[in-house]
């Protein structure tokens, strides 16, 4: 493996990871954990085969890992009701009209199904490799596929729900999302 060939598969790695975490700082250190664990494992990659499966195979299982030492954590911290701070929860000021928030719907998608969304949609790749990367069977992939593309339709056509904001009233409040 070649620092070459290695570079050049740096953009997709970012934008899958900025695209699955939905924070650019946490996407950059997924993308360098990713890169130091391939260079540190270079060993493991077999030559002709899918450099880019292989490096997205690696950076699926870090961020798996992140997701489950990240969920204990949070299980340590106490949790806040929504409803308990509804009232301090606002909305930035609309832009010029109401915009669809895809990062926001697919952030709202469970994270199964948005790493296959993503490396199928984003990063067009095909089921058997996206299946290799996730340690699913193709079944499952495109069941998947299917129920995040169903939902996120149906998070993107969902009626807006914003309340109109009388003149200095301040900026319309969050309606908690179920």
């Amino acid at each position: 493996m070649s620092p070459t060939e290695l570079t050049a598969h740096i953009p997709s790695l970012r934008r899958y990871a900025r695209a699955l975490t939905g924070d650019a700082w946490a996407a950059d250190d997924l993308v360098q954990d990713t890169l130091e664990r391939a260079c540190s494992k270079w060993r493991l990659w077999t030559v002709g085969t899918n450099l880019r499966a292989w490096l997205f195979t690696l950076m699926h299982h870090l961020h798996a890992s992140q997701a489950r030492q990240h969920s204990r954590r949070s299980a340590i911290l106490p949790l806040v009701n929504v409803d308990d701070v509804e009232s301090e929860l606002v909305a930035p000021a609309a832009a010029d009209g109401l915009a669809l928030d895809l990062q926001r719907c697919l952030l709202q998608l469970p994270e199964e199904q948005r790493a296959v969304l993503l490396l199928v949609s984003l990063e067009d790749m095909s089921y058997a490799q996206v299946a290799r990367i996730t340690g699913a069977p193709i079944g499952t992939v495109m069941s998947r596929l299917s129920r995040a593309r169903s939902r996120l339709l149906a998070l993107l056509n969902a009626p807006a729900s914003a309340e109109h904001v009388d003149a200095g009233a301040g900026a319309p409040r969050l309606k908690r999302l179920k």
